[in-house]
Formats: C-alpha cells, structure tokens, sequence
C-alpha cells in the first residue's frame, strides 16, 4: 500500500482580528446606505474575529439606552456579546493614547480607540471616518476606513 510523503496542513487560515470604532456600529444599526452595507459586511465576516472595548460601549451604549432606543441597544449588545474579546480602558491604553494623539493630531476617542486596537493585538482598526483624517495617518496600525477612497 502506498502511502502520501510530505502531506502538510494545507489551507489554515487564521481570522483577521479587527477593532471596531463607533460609527461602524452606529452605520450597522442604521442599514442605510454604502457605508452600512461595509459596516454589516465586516461585522458578518467569517474571516474576521471582532474586538470591541470599553471605549466602544461609552460611545454607543448610555445615549442609546438614554434615549430609550432598545433595537439600538439590543443591536449593540449582540455585538458585545459576540465579540472575541472586549478591551479594557486601561491607564496602559490611555497612556499609548495621549502619545498617538500627539503624534497624528488624533481627537482623544480617535486616540483611545488606536490604542486600545494596538493593545490588544489587532490585525487592523476598522471605521468610518474620511481617508483624510488624522485616524488614518497612523502608522503602527492598519487603518480602514469603510468609505470609499477619494
């Protein structure tokens, strides 16, 4: 009987880990438009495990829940839930964010997200802000904007 030499593994793929800003989700809720298509796309990617953080859940969840937008709410607290894993707003992070802000002009949410996807390992940060801002000038990150290039 002849045996097959030298089979490997052949096709392991590992998923992309992507960090999620807020306007990604808020594009996702609102299912409108090109920019919510991306957003619904990257959130469905079986190649991607997401990440989320602490700064995420501030930004969406409290004037969602405020306003009482329970779909909304709902909708948000899928995606925590199904999330690879949720990064903590840290000093370590709010450091690194204060630097990167400084470095690229970053407002301080834009800074803390870049942070907080660095700490945790991200493959890449995904949002919806223009090419032209500062989120996408950064350097020790791939940043992806859901737009289309200019």
């Amino acid at each position: 009987m002849r045996r097959c030499a030298n089979v490997g593994v052949v096709g392991v793929m590992t998923k992309v880990l992507t960090y999620v800003d807020a306007n990604v989700l808020i594009a996702a809720f609102r299912a409108q438009g090109a920019q919510s298509a991306a957003a619904i796309a990257v959130l469905r990617d079986p190649q991607r495990d997401i990440l989320v953080s602490d700064a995420l859940w501030l930004e969406t969840m409290p004037k969602a829940q405020y306003h009482r937008q329970f779909h909304e709410c709902a909708f948000y607290e899928g995606i925590f839930s199904l999330a690879k894993a949720r990064v903590a707003w840290t000093d370590a992070v709010l450091k690194a964010a204060c630097e990167l802000a400084l470095r690229y002009g970053l407002a301080a949410m834009d800074a803390v997200h870049v942070a907080g996807a660095m700490s945790a390992g991200a493959d890449e940060l995904v949002t919806g802000e223009d090419w032209n801002k500062p989120m996408l000038q950064v350097k020790e990150l791939r940043v992806i904007s859901l737009r289309p290039r200019p």
